[in-house]
């Protein structure tokens, strides 16, 4: 498959400097750690830092979310490859030592050893970082035993943005944290693939399908789902991804919900909303109270046809208004 790619060695940097030449107004950009941070940096008063990252190929996450409202910096590994701790080290060093710095992780083994080992090396620097882990992820490992797998994936986005509006407000380390456990407790995400992400590091596909087959749960690394099957229609995706949500929640009627449909890389948009309207069906039948929807390519897997669905129940009005709040963040 032909790649528009220079030098697959490279191509990180390639991308960041690209993002970068696109909004350097707004954005500032290292190359040595391929950090991706607000223009604003040492500008924002004592307001509480947020870090976000993850391997590369989930694109526009995580430097599309570094802005106002949003994230402070992103900072991005290879492809499918957590960054460093020397990554998040230098990340966390952008920061006045008199500031806090909250570090948002999603939950894959290498990318929480990285992030707490920088975090510990950071508090022996005499600086004030805490964490949460995002851990949306409810497929399940197989028909059998139906543990959850709680990896971190397209719901991270939403933490991003109720973190970040909160953060503006002024709200302390302590309390993000808080606030950030609490929304991670009432967020799952479910996903499908029609097809594997092709690696360009690798030169193969992460899994093989046959034509016009579906894989539920499968992982945004290429990580084994739960269930191959011949694809049928949209609307039959909707209903397995939502019966399994409702298997999760056990939810009432008129139980309030943020939604978000994300596309996996090669999903077009007028795919990604006629799903969206099967779901918008399936909620009318529950009556369920959808106050925020958010329809779009969020969290990817390089070039993956496939689709997630991230249900967050909304506990908190607060909640609903931090989601709906202005921000200046690139890809939001």
């Amino acid at each position: 498959m032909t790649k528009l790619i220079n030098d697959v060695q490279n191509i990180v940097r390639h991308m960041l400097h690209g993002f970068y030449f696109e909004h350097k107004d707004r954005v500032s950009y290292n190359a040595k750690y391929n950090l991706i941070f607000r223009k604003d940096l040492a500008d924002m008063g004592q307001q509480v830092v947020l870090i976000s990252g993850g391997g590369s190929g989930h694109e526009p996450a995580d430097f599309g979310y570094v802005g106002d409202g949003m994230l402070s910096v992103a900072v991005a590994g290879e492809i499918f490859v957590p960054p460093t701790p020397e990554q998040v080290l230098e990340a966390i060093r952008l920061v006045d030592r008199s500031r806090s710095v909250l570090l948002i992780i999603k939950n894959f083994t290498a990318d929480v050893g990285n992030f707490l080992t920088a975090e510990a090396l950071a508090k022996e620097e005499g600086r004030m970082v805490d964490h949460v882990i995002v851990n949306d992820d409810v497929s399940i490992e197989d028909d059998v035993t139906y543990n959850k797998r709680r990896r971190g994936v397209a719901g991270t986005v939403l933490v991003h943005k109720i973190l970040g509006a909160a953060a503006r407000e002024g709200c302390t380390l302590e309390q993000l944290k808080e606030l950030g456990e609490q929304v991670i407790g009432r967020l799952h995400t479910l996903g499908v693939a029609l097809s594997p992400a092709n690696d360009p590091t690798k030169g193969e596909p992460s899994f093989t399908l046959q034509q016009n087959e579906a894989y539920y749960g499968v992982g945004i690394h290429g990580e084994k789902g739960y269930r191959k099957e011949v694809f049928s229609s949209s609307e039959k995706l909707a209903v397995e991804l939502f019966n399994k949500l409702k298997s999760v929640y056990r939810w009432r009627r008129q139980d309030p919900f943020a939604i978000l449909v994300n596309g996996l890389g090669a999903t077009p948009l007028i795919e990604q909303y006629a799903f969206a309207n099967d779901i918008r069906r399936l909620c009318e039948l529950e009556n369920l109270d959808v106050r925020f929807v958010k329809i779009g390519t969020h969290l990817t897997s390089l070039d993956m046809e496939g689709i997630s669905l991230s249900f967050l129940k909304i506990e908190d009005p607060k909640w609903e208004a931090w989601l709906k709040a202005d921000v200046e963040a690139a890809k939001w």
